[in-house]
């Protein structure tokens, strides 16, 4: 007589767990497609929603604002976060080194309306001082998206440094490499796997702000977050449903191509292992 296998508790929370992390999404997409005005009243299936939201000139204009400001604040903050990683882990011990590690970290825990309030400030002072910026707008809240992701990717790429081996660096030099070609030639192929997770960690975290970019943006920028997060305290518009499917729709390719990308990657590099190994 066969028994009926009961799901292990690991097995039960993990389903539990996905439900509770993807059905809002599916809910979400469900009624993206709703006929009625009102998003919790079913009225029957339509698209129109999705007409409106490409006619919507505001909303289209913030989701190109912020991807413009997403893109240059990543890669701005990989180069500065990329610095302080070295300066973390290869420099040896100097005067100012533990202050400097703590004010780089610092982002990380300070809480975003500290951050936010901070910047604004700062940017009163310079216009005041300066004149510079005369307007806040794309380039202050580039400098403060750069500021707070540029600790994010100090951490990824100091682990990631950590973890290499010096002892290939050393062999380049002492057979006559220059610091720059061993740094180009050797150090940056090892460690380009951390800075490509800390570029998409950063334009992730400066594609999701808002706080900070509400503290430091002008009249004439708005981020995406912004545009929303207005839009929903004067009642949640269907448009916003369709914008989170496409938003969604665009994750999910992604990570579906990051995947195939990766697995054919491994296939290839298992290949080749195996005809090494009958070569031998």
């Amino acid at each position: 007589m066969k028994t009926s296998r009961v799901p292990s508790f690991t097995t039960v929370m993990l389903v539990l767990g996905l439900v509770f992390l993807y059905l809002p999404m599916l809910v979400l997409v469900v009624y993206s497609f709703n006929a009625s005005r009102l998003v919790t009243v079913w009225a029957g299936f339509s698209t129109e929603w999705y007409g409106a939201l490409f006619r919507d000139r505001q909303i289209l204009a913030a989701v190109w604002t912020s991807l413009e400001i997403a893109f240059f604040a990543a890669s701005m903050a990989v180069c500065l976060g990329t610095v302080a990683a070295f300066v973390m882990t290869r420099f040896g011990r100097f005067r100012g080194k533990t202050a400097l590690s703590s004010m780089v970290t610092a982002p990380l825990v300070m809480p975003e309306v500290i951050t936010g309030l901070s910047l604004l400030l700062l940017f009163v002072q310079m216009a005041q001082l300066t004149g510079w910026p005369a307007d806040r707008g794309m380039a202050t809240i580039w400098i403060a998206h750069t500021t707070f992701c540029s600790a994010y990717v100090a951490v990824v790429v100091a682990a990631r440094l950590r973890e290499m081996d010096r002892s290939i660096e050393e062999a380049a030099m002492d057979l006559g490499s220059p610091p720059l070609k061993t740094f180009f030639s050797i150090t940056l192929p090892v460690i380009s796997p951390a800075l490509v997770a800390g570029w998409l960690l950063a334009f992730t975290l400066s594609l999701d702000d808002l706080v900070i970019a509400s503290f430091v943006s002008g009249p004439g920028a708005n981020t995406l977050p912004m545009v929303v997060f207005s839009s929903v305290r004067l009642g949640v518009s269907p448009k916003i449903n369709a914008l989170a499917t496409l938003i969604i729709l665009v994750v999910s390719l992604a990570t579906l191509l990051a995947w195939f990308v990766m697995r054919r990657s491994e296939k290839r590099r298992l290949a080749l292992n195996r005809k090494a190994q009958g070569g031998e």
